[in-house]
């Protein structure tokens, strides 16, 4: 999985940016509210007082395109995106 932070990430500094991403990768606090569909590619948490997002889109192979069938691993590129809430 491609994984990209973005400029409000960045901007936060390296320790921030390990923080977040030791954060995301043990996140499991999905629930009804959050995850409806149970599949567990968007969260939210608090990081330093920041509200921190992340959500996984799949891609076709060249990432130009939805994939058209995500659970194909064969033919999905999935792109987790890690954002400050506010560039949402």
């Amino acid at each position: 999985m491609l994984t990209w932070n973005t400029s409000g990430i960045t901007s936060q500094g390296e320790e921030f940016q390990r923080q977040v991403l030791a954060l995301v990768r043990t996140f499991d606090a999905f629930d009804v509210e959050n995850d409806p569909y149970q599949e567990h590619d968007f969260g939210s948490l608090l990081v330093e007082d920041l509200r921190v997002l992340f959500k996984i889109d799949y891609y076709d192979p060249s990432r130009e395109a939805a994939s058209s069938d995500p659970a194909d691993a064969t033919d999905t590129q999935r792109v987790m995106t890690i954002m400050l809430a506010d560039e949402y």
